[in-house]
């Protein structure tokens, strides 16, 4: 019996990946619960695994291609090892003009968690148009993300059941994809950027296809594309960066005339072109534009502020800095200070702790602190787990490893949700103070700010001490104003005092 290999769930509002590596090749034997190829998102990889033992014979979908929730990636067979030719064909095989014959209905796919609908928002074929097996035929839009819907067989576009601007929901039918009389996909495709070049326009590419080329600092006008009118695909972007084009025989410039002296001096005028720019969302920014945004719509968000010495821990810090290194193998940093700081806080005011679920409240006896870490892609949130239990060494090792993971896009949804509390330090841009919002549904976010030596008056005499400022958001629905000011006030003084942190005080 054959086995089918499909997308896993991805995690809260991803609905849709990309195909990174096969780790396998068909024919090649495989063991239950073996990796078998890594997925891409905006935020992480994930390995899939095999759901059974046996044979792979079937790739459904190569490496670049964009695969949502519950698709078809492979297939695994109890029999003999399976051959190339006997078990899927060559990647540069076009597909069989006319098929089977039989209808395929093109249907809305799974869109994530919570999401139900969505609106179709382009249609890149027509009926009749020929398509190829994996084309992109529509793009459909969520508030959350935007996701291309592709062609489940190879054939002739001959129905559109839901038009542009329709809303459907998951299952629905947006189109009939019929077997007879389909043109060879070879020339469909070398047709279309034979005409985008011709018509001088640029090529429409997706939002996740815009990100790949603004990432490799490509231009889109020199990658072929082998979608319809000239649509760049993220596999023709991947293909561009695999075989880029031989760079050109250097051609001396021609020596310009002498200009007048007047013309040397003037200004030069304002270029040709568009003064505005319009594109889409990135999913990781769409998702954290919708998460930020419900946080200020559903929680009373009030924050309060306090300034800290921070000298006793940069004493501290200089005392044992090269000591807790050599013996840690790793730095000893501020952000285990607010940490540890933190939980004693969380300790003696729970309603920082907890959260609200309808009309009960939900008190938390773990601590696990969220700190905040900035990739290019935007913030993610990865989860010091039980950090109460955490040693400064311990805290210091995971947030490095959260840094260098998060970089490279190697976080697991695991490791980004389930915490209690958040700490965000805005200090390392250069930020004097702000006003966090709450990682929804946590009631408190502790934001961190630069260091700068200010006058202080200690003891009747005004002094240079080193200060930063603290600020604390939190849900008001569930936080009174004299617990969260009293929690910044036992923060301010675990971090003067250190040994505060140390017993636990």
């Amino acid at each position: 019996m054959a086995t089918e290999i499909t997308v896993p769930t991805l995690g809260e509002s991803l609905s849709e990946a990309t195909v990174a590596t096969w780790l396998k090749s068909v024919g090649d034997a495989v063991q239950a619960d073996e990796p078998i190829l890594e997925l891409e998102t905006d935020k992480v990889t994930i390995e899939v695994n095999a759901p059974a033992g046996g044979t792979l014979t079937q790739i459904a979908a190569e490496e670049g291609a964009e695969v949502v929730v519950g698709a078809l990636l492979g297939v695994i067979g109890e029999g003999a090892t399976a051959t190339n030719d006997d078990a899927a064909p060559a990647p540069a095989a076009a597909p069989a003009a006319g098929g089977s014959g039989d209808a395929v209905n093109v249907v809305v796919p799974q869109l994530g968690e919570s999401i139900a609908e969505a609106t179709v928002a382009t249609w890149f074929k027509a009926v009749g148009d020929a398509v190829a097996a994996d084309e992109v035929l529509v793009e459909l839009e969520t508030d959350k993300v935007t996701l291309e819907v592709n062609a489940p067989s190879a054939g002739t576009l001959t129905a559109i059941s839901a038009d542009t601007g329709a809303e459907v929901e998951v299952g629905a039918l947006l189109g009939t994809i019929g077997g007879s009389g389909a043109a060879t996909a070879p020339t469909a495709a070398a047709a279309a950027p034979a005409a985008a070049a011709a018509s001088g326009a640029a090529p429409a590419v997706s939002p996740a296809v815009r990100k790949l080329i603004e990432e490799n600092g490509l231009d889109a006008a020199a990658v072929p594309g082998t979608g319809k009118d000239g649509r760049i695909t993220k596999g023709d972007v991947l293909s561009y960066l695999k075989n880029p084009p031989a760079a050109p025989a250097a051609v001396p410039a021609p020596v310009p005339a002498a200009a007048p002296e007047a013309a040397q001096t003037q200004i030069p005028s304002r270029p040709a072109g568009p003064r505005e720019e319009r594109v889409k969302m990135t999913r990781l920014r769409q998702v954290i534009a919708g998460r930020l945004k419900e946080a200020q719509n559903t929680a009373a968000m009030l924050t309060t502020f306090n300034e800290v010495d921070m000298g006793a821990v940069m004493e501290t810090r200089a005392a044992y800095r090269d000591r807790f290194e050599k013996s840690h193998g790793v730095r000893l940093g501020f952000m285990s200070y607010f940490v540890k700081a933190s939980i004693v806080a969380l300790k003696d005011f729970p309603a920082v702790n907890a959260e609200i679920d309808g009309t009960d409240l939900i008190y938390k006896n773990h601590y696990d602190v969220g700190v905040a870490v900035g990739t290019e892609n935007g913030l993610v949130v990865p989860v010091l787990r039980d950090a109460d239990q955490m040693s400064f060494a311990d805290v210091e090792k995971t947030i490095r490893d959260f840094g260098g993971r998060a970089r490279d896009g190697k976080l697991t949804i695991d490791e980004m949700t389930g915490g209690t509390f958040t700490i965000t330090n805005g200090g390392i841009y250069g930020s004097m103070l702000s006003t966090p919002i709450l990682n929804a549904p946590q009631s408190g976010i502790l934001g961190m700010h630069n260091i700068v030596e200010r006058p202080m008056v200690v003891n009747g005499e005004i002094t240079i001490r080193p200060i930063m400022y603290l600020a604390l958001s939190y849900d008001h629905r569930i936080v009174d104003g004299r617990e969260a000011v009293s929690f910044l006030v036992r923060i301010k003084e675990c971090i003067e005092d250190p040994q505060r942190i140390m017993l636990d005080m």
